[in-house]
């Protein structure tokens, strides 16, 4: 299976990149799946039911949130009612919406989950309690035939860590969240799929997807904190993805790291 993530969208730059552009990307690196991480799509902050479904109906087969998941309050009964989102595992149980999903891709069960990560975040519940309890239940080449798990997180020894851990018990670690794609792509000795940040989706002449302006006055101390950021959406639109082939053990056999940039019109 060919699996095709796509880093964080940010604002209308980012999700209209994906929209637009996401089934000749499906066609030209011939992926079977093709999955999102939406946090950031309404405005920088957050997912509305409108768009998500935008996403899902331009042929995106799974979306995947984040720390800003709980921002747009109209999204919280679309996280129980759809089977193609998924926001963070180590949130409460009671919270609307479930950590992991499993999509069906041409006939293959597709796991997809996220974890939110701990170091300089806010307080959140184990990392790995959940996922051992996840992969309990899913196993590569036994119920499911391959598997992705997000990391949402601030701390790249957080993810590396976790890349490690995991490793020869699914089929990729991507990590989000920082919206810079790193230079690690690579497999692990276990042969699990590993990037430390996928990077993001949108405008990538931007600080993180937004207008310059003002993170560089929080950068200068000029007192503008209530400012809000805004999503650039003013120059090329870019597309960052990791892109893995699994063996049919359902672990990784080729990862790509994918850059596509088209302009904004």
């Amino acid at each position: 299976m060919k699996i095709l993530y796509c880093g964080d969208l940010v604002g209308r730059s980012g999700r209209n990149v994906i929209i637009n552009h996401i089934k000749d990307i499906r066609k030209k690196y011939q992926a079977d799946a093709v999955i999102v991480n939406a946090e950031n799509a309404a405005h920088g902050f957050g997912l509305t039911p409108n768009i998500a479904e935008e996403l899902l109906n331009s042929g995106v087969d799974g979306i995947i949130t984040g720390n800003h998941i709980w921002q747009q309050k109209e999204i919280y009964p679309f996280l129980d009612n759809s089977p193609k989102i998924i926001r963070p595992l180590n949130y409460p149980e009671t919270l609307p919406g479930k950590g992991f999903q499993i999509l069906d891709i041409n006939g293959k069960k597709l796991l997809i989950a996220q974890v939110l990560g701990r170091l300089f975040m806010p307080p959140i519940n184990s990392i790995t309690e959940p996922l051992d309890k996840l992969l309990k239940l899913y196993t590569l080449g036994k119920n499911v035939d391959a598997i992705l798990i997000d990391i949402h997180a601030e701390a790249t020894s957080e993810k590396l860590a976790l890349g490690y851990y995991l490793d020869g018990k699914v089929s990729l670690v991507a990590g989000t969240h920082t919206h810079v794609p790193t230079a690690d792509a690579r497999i692990l000795p276990q042969k699990t799929g590993y990037i430390t940040d996928v990077g993001m989706c949108g405008d990538f002449e931007s600080v993180l997807g937004f207008e310059p302006d003002t993170p560089i006055e929080r950068l200068t101390e000029k007192l503008t904190q209530q400012n809000r950021l805004i999503p650039s959406n003013v120059k090329e639109q870019t597309i960052f993805g990791i892109l893995i082939e699994t063996t049919k053990e359902g672990l990784c056999k080729n990862i790509t790291q994918i850059k596509e940039t088209f302009t904004n019109t």
